[in-house]
């Protein structure tokens, strides 16, 4: 699920960086919502967070499965990104619907895709 959202989220970086408008499939929106106020967190580009969130879980996932150092803080680690990256993609869904009343694809494939990695952990944080 992480290369899902590295992959996403450098696309966005790029088109970003290029001045290009993303390929808006299935919903129109994107530009509306990518080029709204809400598009930054503390002056950190959302799509820059999201490839930093990606690539923090890549590397715990790599740790967690080859049992390095320390695996309940990795697991630990893990449980707490996903869950901050879960509200923060509700709160950036909720906005689109409320606020912006705009779809963005590129957004909710990766709200989606946050909220699998989570649907993923809770059963083993539930059992543990």
């Amino acid at each position: 699920m992480a290369a899902i959202g590295i992959a996403e989220t450098s696309y966005l970086i790029r088109a970003r960086k290029a001045a290009e408008r993303p390929v808006c499939v299935l919903v129109n929106g994107c530009s509306k919502v990518l080029e709204s106020r809400y598009n930054s967190l503390f002056g950190v580009h959302n799509d820059l967070l999201g490839l930093a969130f990606y690539l923090a879980m890549s590397a715990l996932t790599a740790l967690l499965v080859i049992g390095a150092g320390p695996v309940p803080w990795w697991e630990l680690g893990a449980k707490l990104l996903v869950g901050g990256g879960l509200v923060m993609s509700a709160a950036l869904t909720f906005i689109q619907w409320r606020v912006l009343k705009a779809w963005c694809f590129w957004c909710l494939m990766s709200a989606g895709t946050v909220l699998v990695m989570a649907l993923v952990l809770l059963p083993a944080a539930l059992s543990a």
